[in-house]
């Protein structure tokens, strides 16, 4: 048999390896298209504490009112690029960007950049690594 009829004969079993490998190396590729560091939730208080970093949240309105990193400003992702101008203030600082997980923190990274804001981390596992990590958030 060639690979050619094996295809051919199994073409939902090819299509479903090809599509696991594809969810296997998407975390590599993302990580180089945001242009911005991981860093974790200790690096980040450091961040905050020594070079009076920025957070910067963009999670949607609920996530962020049922609990944020203290003093963190709310940008949401949807809106980031429109509310650019509200953030030029910040352009000399280091911005720490927050959200659930780390993915849509890697977004906003990528529009950062883009913006021209150089000095942009994202708080690696977001907000939840934040909670393991026993740190506090506060609820507005």
């Amino acid at each position: 048999m060639s690979i050619g009829e094996f295809v051919s004969d199994n073409i939902w079993l090819v299509a479903i390896a090809v599509i696991s490998g594809g969810y296997f190396i998407w975390p590599w590729i993302s990580k180089g298209t945001s242009g911005a560091r991981e860093i974790g939730p200790m690096e980040a208080v450091q961040l905050m504490n020594r070079q009076d970093a920025v957070v910067l949240d963009v999670r949607e309105q609920g996530e962020f009112n049922g609990g944020h990193i203290f003093g963190s400003k709310h940008f949401p992702l949807a809106s980031l690029e429109k509310r650019s101008g509200e953030m030029k203030k910040f352009a000399k600082k280091p911005i720490v960007v927050v959200c659930a997980s780390g993915t849509r923190s890697r977004s906003a990274c990528a529009t950062l950049k883009k913006l021209g804001f150089e000095n942009v981390s994202l708080l690696a596992g977001g907000i939840g690594a934040w909670q393991q990590a026993s740190l506090p958030v506060e609820k507005s």
